[in-house]
C-alpha cells in the first residue's frame, strides 16, 4: 500500500524537518548552556510551537497552489504536524535516559540515521543512485550540526557570563 501525495508530502517535511530542526536546537541548547533542563525544554517547545508553524506553512502552501483539494490540503497539514512532533518527541527518550553528552552524541547517530534511511526510500523511488542522495542529504544535516555547535558556543563565549 502507499501513501497518497498529499500524506508523502506532509510526512517527508515533517520528518525531515522535525530531525534538522530538533538537532540544530540540541546541539546549539547543549553548547551554549550544557544543561539537560534546558535541551530537554527546547525539544517540547519546538515539538509543539514548530510542529504547528510547518503544519501551517504547509498548508498555506499547499492553499497557493491552487490545484489540491480541501481534503488534501488538510491530509498535507495533518501529516506535516504529526510527523513534526513524533521525530521531535523522539529525540526526549535519550535525554531523559542517559547523561547530556552521551544523549547529544545518541541523537545525532539517531537523526542520521533517519535522514539515510528516508532519503534511501527517496533515492529508490526516483531511480537513482541512493548513495549520491543519501550523502547529499547527510552532508547538509552534519552542516547544520557543526554550525549550530560553533553558534551556540559562541552564545555561551559572548553572554556566558550574564
Amino acid at each position: 500500500m502507499s501513501m497518497n501525495h498529499s500524506w508523502k508530502i506532509g510526512f517527508n517535511f515533517g520528518l525531515t524537518s522535525g530531525v534538522i530542526t530538533t538537532l540544530g536546537l540540541m546541539i546549539g541548547l547543549n553548547a551554549s548552556t550544557h544543561s539537560k533542563l534546558v535541551v530537554l525544554g527546547g525539544i517540547l517547545t519546538i515539538a509543539i510551537a514548530d510542529s504547528l508553524s510547518d503544519a501551517m506553512g504547509i498548508h498555506m502552501s499547499e492553499e497557493s497552489e491552487n490545484k489540491h483539494t480541501n481534503k488534501e490540503i488538510w491530509q498535507s497539514t495533518f501529516a506535516a504536524f504529526l510527523s513534526k512532533l513524533i521525530m521531535a518527541l523522539t529525540f526526549v527518550i535519550p535525554v531523559l535516559t542517559l547523561p547530556l553528552e552521551t544523549a547529544i552524541i545518541a541523537s545525532i547517530i539517531w537523526g542520521l540515521l533517519l535522514i539515510s534511511v528516508l532519503s534511501f526510500k527517496i533515492a529508490k523511488q526516483q531511480k537513482e543512485k541512493p548513495w549520491k542522495i543519501v550523502l547529499e542529504h547527510i552532508g547538509l544535516t552534519i552542516v547544520v550540526i557543526i554550525l549550530t555547535h560553533f553558534i551556540g558556543m559562541l552564545i555561551a563565549n559572548l553572554f556566558g557570563g550574564i
